[in-house]
């Protein structure tokens, strides 16, 4: 959806209200990093998300691609507002936007393979797994890679695991 159409102001965020992503989306395109932390935000609340989460992801991923530089933030958010779509707590992707969603997410999958080899933190690579692990509908094993190395050694010492 293009960043000047009139529908981003109709869209829902995270907080289950109007959310216009386009003018963080704009000043993303234009290099100021600080957008991530309004669409962290905005997009997602405690595992709610809405329209204007699934509207921004095809955006994140073509500015994402345009990019020279790994950005961790793509594929972090990325696979949280996909994990949250699916929990059946929040709104049903919509029909128009369902081919440049989930295009988006194809783009996404080969991006994170070619991405994947030269991941130089934890952050970034955690990330990507994360997002493979959805795109072969693994969704527990997604949540599990986007916990903390120290949050999943304490499932591990708690239960015995491994």
């Amino acid at each position: 959806m293009d960043l000047n159409d009139k529908r981003w102001s109709l869209l829902q965020g995270g907080y289950r209200a109007p959310y216009d992503a386009s003018a963080a989306l704009q000043r993303l395109a234009s290099g100021d990093m600080t957008a991530w932390e309004e669409l962290w935000e905005e997009l997602h609340h405690q595992s709610d998300v809405g329209e204007a989460s699934y509207a921004a992801l095809p955006e994140i991923v073509r500015l994402h691609k345009v990019s020279s530089k790994g950005e961790w933030n793509t594929y972090a958010l990325a696979a949280t507002i996909e994990r949250s779509r699916l929990n059946g707590r929040n709104p049903p992707l919509p029909d128009w936007l369902k081919r440049d969603y989930d295009a988006a997410w194809a783009e996404l999958q080969k991006l994170a393979l070619q991405e994947l080899p030269q991941a130089a933190n934890d952050a970034l690579a955690d990330s990507i797994i994360a997002v493979l692990a959805l795109t072969k509908g693994r969704r527990t094993l997604a949540g599990l890679v986007m916990l903390t190395e120290d949050e999943r050694q304490e499932i591990v010492s708690t239960y015995g695991v491994l």
